[in-house]
């Protein structure tokens, strides 16, 4: 069970690791009385924010992921100095009274990182909207503070909503963001190679992700993915070939509803998951100190799913079916066929295994499981895609976590991107960082 404050709900069996994570409950006197609005709203704001910075400089998915765990791991260490110590630290090893103002320390800590992030972005692509951003963030930034007295409490959330915002940008300096890429072309079979339209490599805006200093893991690679399987395997041949029949543009044997789910999941994970996270929030009246810490949690190990995932795909290199099915004579295998006219419903710049996003799903489901159970309180949950055409509702509802994690494995195989190993590889790497992460940081203090 999960425990906050006198409410309890069923949650995904981890082992030990949710008696270590702990929450307060009703014998715990309680952190300091706040409401979850401001840490709702920031997390928007952060969202929105860092999704319309160019994909070459911090926007693409796993970029975005690193920044939102910066952006939350400050908003939980500014929210956790106030009051009574009850929770780990993050990085901010010091306290402030608590009387002082939640709202202030959320929105300072939020504000400062986000506005270095997006003034310092490199911009390795135009940008012209930057200054939009920050323009927007100080509007919203002067709104918080209208909204809260302007007295001795104010100032000193203010001041800790800096101190650790601070605290992260120093422990984030030199971490090997925007560093060079790793990749060396490899034109032997199962190595994989970007599509090249119009005689132009499409190469990875990120690559660097996987060389970033994880926030939680010891190493960017402590949780590397077993090997893809052996091209001469009958296990290849079954994936490979399930992936020519359903993954196509055209002539496929998808049905039409798969061909919507699989561009309906072409939406960056943080963008799905931090939507349901505030709406499972709202629902069940989490207060600000609990909503920060699963936030948090949330973030920061999307953010390692991510640098671990990236990690790996650099590592192993694995070719995508749209290099391995022209290319099936190479393969030694004599179960499967080429087809040279053969394209993917939907292509991504970068090696294949193994899938970022079922990396990324599954590290934010599994923390959302610890708080909320499988089936979450209140019954369904929405999440919306952000891609521009699905075919079909852009808002879809579910009932469990378990739901969307299966039907994703599914729809990476639809989109043409992915072979069913990998998608299960990504899930296993995202669910074991999650519970690393969540054995080891924001435990209760004397834990």
């Amino acid at each position: 069970m999960f425990h906050r404050r006198g409410f309890a709900v069923t949650s995904v069996t981890i082992g030990a690791l949710l008696g270590a994570l702990g929450v307060s409950d009703a014998s715990t006197p309680p952190h300091v009385g706040t409401d979850a609005s401001e840490v709702i709203r920031w997390n928007q704001i952060a969202t929105t924010t860092l999704a319309a910075v160019p994909a070459p400089d911090g926007g693409a998915p796993p970029a975005f992921s690193i920044n939102m765990g910066m952006v939350q791991g400050a908003v939980y260490d500014a929210v956790n100095a106030i009051g009574p110590k009850q929770y780990r630290p993050y990085l901010l090893n010091r306290r402030t009274g608590a009387r002082a103002s939640v709202d202030a320390a959320v929105a300072t800590a939020a504000y400062d990182v986000l506005s270095e992030l997006v003034s310092t972005a490199p911009e390795r692509a135009p940008f012209p909207g930057r200054a939009g951003l920050l323009s927007a963030l100080d509007s919203a930034y002067a709104e918080s503070l209208d909204a809260v007295d302007d007295d001795s409490f104010t100032r000193q959330g203010v001041v800790v909503g800096h101190a650790a915002a601070d605290a992260m940008l120093d422990a984030r300096e030199g971490d090997g963001r925007f560093g060079p890429s790793p990749w060396v072309s490899n034109p032997a079979p199962g190595h994989w190679q970007p599509l090249a339209p119009g005689g132009v490599p499409a190469l990875d805006p990120t690559p660097w992700a996987g060389d970033v200093t994880p926030f939680l893991l010891r190493s960017s690679s402590q949780f590397r993915s077993a090997p893809p399987p052996s091209l001469d395997s009958q296990q290849w041949a079954t994936e490979f070939n399930e992936v020519k029949s359903l993954g196509r543009a055209t002539g496929s044997t998808r049905t039409a509803d798969q061909t919507y789910i699989a561009k309906w999941w072409q939406s960056a994970p943080v963008l799905s998951w931090n939507e349901v996270s505030r709406q499972l929030i709202a629902r069940t009246d989490l207060d600000a100190a609990d909503s920060a810490r699963l936030l948090a949690l949330q973030n920061l190990s999307g953010a390692d799913a991510a640098i671990n995932c990236w990690n790996d795909k650099y590592h192993f290199d694995f070719w995508r079916p749209w290099n391995a099915i022209p290319r099936a004579l190479e393969d030694g295998n004599p179960a499967t066929d080429p087809d040279l006219a053969w394209t993917a419903l939907i292509t991504a710049p970068y090696p294949e295994w193994a899938s970022g996003h079922n990396c990324l799903d599954a590290a934010h489901t599994t923390v959302l499981r610890m708080f909320f159970g499988d089936d979450p309180v209140g019954g369904s949950f929405q999440i919306t895609s952000t891609f521009v055409n699905p075919g079909g509702p852009a808002v879809r509802t579910f009932d469990t976590f378990t739901q969307p994690l299966a039907e994703l494995i599914e729809a990476r195989i639809w989109a043409g991107l992915h072979y069913r190993s990998a998608d299960v590889a990504g899930q296993a790497l995202g669910r074991r960082v999650a519970a690393y992460g969540a054995a080891h940081y924001f435990q209760p203090v004397g834990r």
